[in-house]
């Protein structure tokens, strides 16, 4: 029962960020294209990230497919890593998010796996 409640706690928390993220994304698009520009990152790379998020959201709740749910559990894996050491680099003090993501990664990730075998 613990596990239950604390795998949807993560994985409800990987869903807020990672659409606050696409929210910021699409609405707050110049603020994103700083930062990104700021980090050294091309500004191209916004919008795919954002549907790619969006994508793996509906990977990970629609549960359609075994592996397409590793892959997108994967893309999040990555996407917090590079985003701390993004954010810790250029020293914003912005990288605690991708820490908090981090971790509702790796909670939602191996929970599941406990709660749906």
């Amino acid at each position: 029962m613990v596990t239950k409640v604390f795998y949807w706690v993560s994985t409800a928390l990987l869903t807020l960020i990672m659409l606050f993220s696409v929210y910021n994304y699409f609405f707050n698009h110049e603020a994103i294209a700083g930062f990104y520009e700021s980090m050294g990152y091309p500004t191209y790379l916004i919008y795919p990230l954002a549907i790619a998020k969006i994508l793996g959201l509906v990977a990970v709740w629609g549960n359609f497919s075994k592996s397409l749910k590793e892959w997108a559990y994967a893309g999040f894996f990555y996407n917090a890593v590079l985003a701390f050491f993004a954010h810790y680099m250029v020293n914003d003090g912005q990288h605690m998010g991708a820490v908090i993501a981090f971790f509702a990664v790796l909670g939602s990730y191996f929970l599941g796996k406990k709660v749906r075998p």
